[in-house]
């Protein structure tokens, strides 16, 4: 790891901390030249999977394709970085556990929706009505009216 400020590439970890879900780590450094301290976080990525699109074609797995599509649908919302990234985690858990090189993109929207669904209704909504297609008031309703149904339950 580089000093940020000297750009030496010798740095010692004096702190290790695991995050309270367990999916990242932030390590306190210090340079070894100059002493500067700076904190790093590591964190689990996907790699090598690859994302069966409807059409049939394939591509790799772009974590910021889910991070554009979930900012979209949380536009005006109230919600914190820390709890943003923890969906991220939640969602890409959700893949991982799937254990499979290749994954649908519709298991993808399936698997967002439902972490969405906890994380905030109204972004919900808004990702369903794209990702499904609403195509009238009816399909809409339709929705809502489910989300009612398991407030209340």
């Amino acid at each position: 790891m580089r000093c940020p400020v000297c750009n030496n590439q010798e740095t010692s970890v004096v702190d290790t901390r695991s995050s309270s879900d367990g999916l990242t780590i932030r390590r306190r450094r210090e340079c070894d030249k100059c002493s500067y301290r700076f904190s790093t976080v590591e964190e689990i990525e996907l790699l090598d999977i690859v994302v069966v699109k409807s059409d049939g074609h394939r591509e790799s797995y772009m974590r910021e394709k889910i991070e554009r599509g979930i900012k979209q649908s949380l536009s005006k919302r109230p919600y914190t970085a820390e709890k943003f990234n923890r969906l991220l985690h939640s969602i890409e858990r959700d893949i991982q556990k799937r254990k499979k090189r290749e994954i649908s993109s519709k298991d993808i929207g399936e698997i967002v929706m439902k972490h969405l669904r906890n994380f905030d209704k109204v972004a919900y909504i808004r990702f369903a009505s794209v990702y499904r297609d609403f195509r009238d008031v009816k399909t809409f309703e339709k929705e809502l009216k489910k989300i009612g149904k398991g407030r209340s339950a």
